[in-house]
């Protein structure tokens, strides 16, 4: 037993007991966000390592409060509720960001985007395709990926003080392109995340927000790098001095 519960004369609290069922139904909502086209509930069964019937249970609560929705053929999707409460997610960030991605999506021909850090991971918090390209590539908000990947991972990295990689606990080391962003002005990934696809990324560096960053994807540009960069550099001035 611990000294300090020899020393109180009362034993240590039980850790406290996780929902399972909680965690499927979150697990399901996370695994249709990452999936590129709607799933069948044998699909979700297995992806969740379950009985169907247990998956059939979870998936029946997630319809009922509008998280999911089924099509005739019995396919699950995520449900527009989702996307209402999405919306009150780092609320003021996306309000600010939107007109800008607007803007440098746009201007540059390329989908705009905020990325931030999320339990380790680069989560997309909104995005913004251009109106008129002769091909886009889509960023949907919600999905996910490795933070040693990609130029949105590197430029967030920049920006993290040795305090708070440390936290993170990630068996990668950071980035050494991640040092090289204050001199360049940005950072830049080809074939990393998506296979063919190029990305320019910047650091956004909110108070009281977590650590982001302000990113392009693309297939080809006639931009510059270095313009692309500078774009993004000030479209992220614009967004901090909005939230200042």
């Amino acid at each position: 037993m611990p000294e300090f519960a020899e020393a109180s004369g009362r034993p240590q609290p039980a850790p406290a007991a996780h929902s399972q069922t909680l965690s499927r139904g979150i697990r399901v909502l996370e695994i249709l966000a990452e999936a590129d086209e709607p799933m069948s509930i044998i699909e979700l069964a297995a992806a969740l390592d379950v009985h169907r019937s247990i998956a059939y249970r979870i998936l029946r609560t997630l319809e009922d409060h509008g998280l999911v929705v089924r099509d005739p053929a019995g396919l699950v999707r995520l449900g527009a509720r989702l996307a209402a409460l999405a919306r009150g997610v780092s609320r003021d960030l996306q309000a600010a960001a939107r007109p800008v991605l607007t803007r440098i999506a746009n201007e540059l021909g390329m989908t705009a985007f905020v990325a931030v850090l999320d339990q380790g991971e680069i989560f997309t918090l909104v995005s913004i395709e251009p109106r008129q390209a002769h091909a886009t590539v889509a960023q949907q908000p919600g999905t996910r990926h490795p933070l040693h990947m990609g130029a949105p991972g590197i430029a967030i990295q920049s920006g993290l003080s040795a305090t708070q990689w440390a936290a993170l606990g990630h068996p990668e080391t950071r980035r050494s392109e991640a040092g090289e962003v204050a001199a360049l002005g940005y950072a830049s990934s080809h074939n990393e995340v998506i296979p063919g696809l190029s990305s320019i990324a910047v650091p956004l560096l909110v108070p009281g927000e977590s650590p982001a960053s302000l990113a392009v994807v693309y297939i080809s540009s006639l931009h510059s790098p270095t313009d692309i960069g500078a774009a993004l550099t000030a479209a992220a001035r614009t967004i901090v001095a909005a939230l200042s």
